[in-house]
């Protein structure tokens, strides 16, 4: 497994802790969730785009594609 560092300011790293602890998970293991979810859902924003862009211009992306 690759490793990150993400450096947070003292307010955001105590918030953090303070998640962790209170759920029983590692800080690491929010952080990695959180990753996780946020690509999941760029992911998703991304293909509901690609596919509104493809429905808006069917015509001409069969056109090109003869």
């Amino acid at each position: 497994m690759e490793s990150l560092i993400i450096r947070l300011e003292g307010g955001d790293l105590a918030e953090l802790a303070d998640l962790a602890d209170a759920t029983g998970r590692s800080p690491e293991d929010v952080a990695r969730d959180a990753v996780l979810q946020y690509l999941r859902n760029e992911r998703a924003q991304v293909a509901a785009a690609a596919s509104r862009l493809a429905q808006r211009h069917d015509a001409l992306l069969k056109r090109l594609g003869q």
